[in-house]
């Protein structure tokens, strides 16, 4: 259509009557269907000129954004809000050309708190920037649903989890019963040095395993029990140094070699130092079981925009690909010893950190554990506002 106007246009000196009414009668018609469909949008959206002042704005953005009585168009966005704090940070983000994508603001309406996700994009013309595209969403159903899923997955986290546990509390129990019989009958046969000898036996038997009961409850509690994290100001870099500093002549001692490539530019994380470290430190085991003959552990960070980064890849045996989809499962081991909640506790302890953990592993080539943690932004406001909503 565009093409086809400024065709018309050079030639608008040579066009009668009937020809130039046809030309805007088109030129409405596209503009309305545009307008149309603009306004029929769901999300809202408003456009700004080079000087950030509103040129558009839809009737959703209308509905969901705090703007002011009046017309606010030809305003700078920031004049156009109603709300201070909303105000302030549009003004500051768009005059310092800050990058805005996927910013989550709650607004408090009349009769609930609405989350949306705002996303400013440069309107481009012949290679330059001519302006600029709000982008508003409503995803207050989203995080609802979100809400919801994760409460549907740390319910049948703990189904499973409860169930490992009824399967572990049965070895140490059937073997307590036993040896509790066979202390009946040492009674039962005479109090002489050899039943007494033999008595103890079973009874240090019985304490061994009571004690492994203990420990599967306390692992159990653990897994499930919220946390009660302790988020300090913490640069990743020196968390990881401190571990391997305590944990580097175990490495010696199975003949591990430790390489480092940690980002000079690491920012602040809100860590809880415990929790982590322990985190890591169950990786860094597992590694060490999957390198019997030694090998290499690397421990790399890389910091983003958002988000940094923590690698460590061993050099072991790997995990096949058919236990891939488990290995963060409850009580999952291909150990002969061990609880199979290391890594649950893991998963655990990470998304206490809001993070995310990813693995990758091929047979006899080695195993990567990659961390993703959030970098901490500017503290989120909920924003005082009445609904024009009716």
């Amino acid at each position: 259509m565009r093409k086809f106007l400024n065709r018309a246009l050079k030639k608008i000196g040579k066009l009668n009557i009937d020809q130039i009414r046809s030309l805007i009668m088109d030129v409405v018609q596209e503009n309305e269907l545009l307008e149309m469909v603009l306004y029929s949008m769901t999300d809202g959206v408003v456009v700004l000129d080079e000087k950030h002042s509103v040129i558009l704005l839809n009737k959703a953005a209308e509905r969901l954004f705090p703007f002011k009585n009046g017309d606010v168009v030809e305003r700078p966005l920031w004049d156009a809000l109603a709300d201070s704090s909303l105000s302030e940070f549009f003004h500051k983000a768009l005059v310092e050309h800050e990058n805005i994508e996927d910013k989550e603001i709650s607004l408090q309406t009349s009769a609930s708190t609405r989350v949306l996700s705002c996303t400013m994009m440069p309107l481009v013309r012949e290679g330059r920037i001519q302006g600029g595209l709000l982008h508003i969403e409503d995803i207050t159903e989203k995080k609802a649903k979100e809400a919801r899923l994760r409460r549907a997955e740390n319910l049948a986290a703990l189904t499973t989890l409860t169930a490992g546990v009824a399967h572990e509390i049965k070895n140490p129990l059937g073997s307590i019963s036993i040896h509790i019989q066979l202390i009946q009958k040492a009674l039962g046969n005479g109090a002489n040095g050899k039943n007494t000898e033999t008595i103890q036996n079973y009874l240090d038997i019985v304490n061994e395993e009571v004690d492994r009961l203990n420990g599967i409850i306390v692992d159990f509690l653990f897994a499930v029990r919220p946390m009660d994290v302790n988020l300090v100001a913490q640069n990743l870099n020196d968390l990881v140094h401190e571990l391997f500093e305590f944990i580097h002549y175990e490495l010696e001692e199975q003949k591990i070699r430790l390489e480092f490539n940690l980002d000079d530019r690491m920012p602040e994380l809100q860590l809880d130092v415990k929790y982590m470290k322990q985190a890591l430190l169950n990786i860094v085991k597992n590694a060490i079981s999957a390198m019997p003959e030694g090998g290499t552990l690397r421990v790399e960070t890389i910091a983003r925009d958002d988000q940094v980064e923590l690698s460590i890849r061993d050099t072991g045996v790997g995990i096949p690909e058919e236990n891939m989809t488990k290995i963060f499962e409850p009580y999952f081991t291909t150990k002969d010893f061990g609880s199979g909640l290391g890594l649950t506790l893991v998963y655990k302890i990470i998304k206490e950190h809001q993070g995310e953990i990813n693995l990758e592993s091929r047979e006899g080539e080695g195993t990567t554990f990659t961390i993703t943690l959030p970098v901490p932004q500017k503290e989120q406001r909920l924003l005082g506002w009445q609904s024009n909503e009716v």
